[in-house]
């Protein structure tokens, strides 16, 4: 029987409900094969629903065609075009033929013929974005969502300005032939530009989450403990170590995400995800970036109410969420602030909410602010 806890997330494009913990792959293959049909299957009645399968061992894809055999219409697969298994090994490409080679690989390793989420892999720069785009392989992964064997469209990326640059330029074509979902790095030490892949500064990637948001792109999520440095008390770039939990908590917070995708190397990892499920608030609160993550920058409310409870009643994040979008142009999102019981309007500047945020939004100026804009 499927976990009941398990949250669901609806896609607000694609319509799928996807479970807010997913998995990555890259790591199962060190279980071998038994072990890893063993982690997948638990993982399966855990309630997780959606897989990546980026870069890792070409050994991982048959794990996954066994493990889900019986439940292929089940579960969700996002593949990445460009990450190129081939040669024997993982690598990476841009050039359509060895994308389409690859393409005929997965399918046939998987035991699959459709895909659920077809992804650009791996466009970190423009010019990687330029060359997906300009040398086929966009196309290519076009003619095959006309064909049915994919269904959703999505690309990778670890950098703000080129997904921007991407968003741009795909807006220009029929709505059919834009993305669907972005994979990306969220985690507190690169959303504060610490860590390898901390690209743009936190104003930057706060304001690529919200336009993914209003253009109801979802967001898988990668990388969610930074490759293990925000646990590890020696490395961690902080002054100290965040748990598993509550960097899970931190990323699912984000706007516009819908899952995030740890590695896994057996089911005792899938056993401490899952064990999410049942952590008590206390054990997911990252208030303590409060005290740890540096003030510098504009600071930015990302609605996780981490301020809650508010003394005077104030449903800070959904008051903040309403002014963001009715700036951003969307129609309903005034007349959803004018029905809430409590509105900004009902602050009674008393501090605890600034106080108690994490990423320093000085919200009782805040309130005085939304109050203005909605008269």
């Amino acid at each position: 029987m499927r976990n009941p806890k398990m949250e669901y997330r609806l896609h607000p494009k694609t319509g799928d409900s996807i479970s807010a913990i997913g998995i990555g792959c890259a790591s199962i293959v060190h279980a071998g094969e038994k072990g890893g049909i063993e982690a997948l299957s638990l993982a399966f009645e855990e309630g997780f629903n959606y897989y990546d399968l980026a870069s890792g061992e070409p050994e991982n894809f048959a794990t996954y065609r066994k493990a889900f055999a019986g439940v292929r219409n089940e579960v969700m697969y996002q593949i990445h075009f460009g990450a190129e298994y081939t040669s024997g090994k993982y690598g990476w490409s841009t050039d359509v033929e060895k994308v389409k080679r690859s393409t005929d690989w997965v399918l046939r390793e998987l035991g699959t013929d459709y895909i659920d989420y077809g992804f650009v892999h791996c466009a970190d720069e423009a010019e990687d974005w330029r060359k997906y785009y300009r040398d086929g392989v966009y196309d290519f992964i076009l003619s095959l969502k006309r064909q049915g064997v994919i269904r959703h469209i999505g690309m990778s990326s670890h950098t703000p300005s080129t997904v921007n640059l991407a968003l741009d330029e795909l807006a220009e074509r029929a709505p059919e032939e834009q993305m669907d979902m972005l994979m990306f790095s969220i985690n507190p030490g690169y959303d504060y530009q610490i860590g390898e892949y901390a690209n743009g500064d936190l104003a930057e990637r706060n304001a690529l989450y919200r336009r993914l948001e209003e253009e109801k792109i979802g967001i898988s999520v990668m990388k969610p403990f930074g490759g293990g440095q925000l646990l590890d008390k020696e490395r961690s770039p902080f002054d100290r170590p965040m748990t598993r939990y509550q960097c899970m908590k931190y990323a699912l917070d984000t706007p516009g995400v819908l899952t995030i995708l740890p590695g896994i190397r057996d089911a005792a990892d899938v056993r401490e995800l899952a064990g999410y499920l049942d952590a008590s608030a206390e054990e997911k609160d990252y208030s303590l970036l409060g005290s740890i993550t540096p003030k510098s920058g504009p600071a930015s409310c990302v609605y996780c109410n981490h301020c809650q409870p508010c003394p005077a009643g104030l449903n800070v994040g959904l008051i903040n969420k309403y002014y963001d979008l009715a700036k951003m142009g969307d129609p309903l999102a005034a007349d959803h602030y004018r029905t809430l019981e409590k509105s900004a309007a009902d602050c009674v500047q008393c501090g605890h909410c600034t106080d108690r945020c994490p990423f320093h939004v000085e919200q009782t100026e805040r309130m005085l602010e939304i109050a203005e804009y909605f008269g």
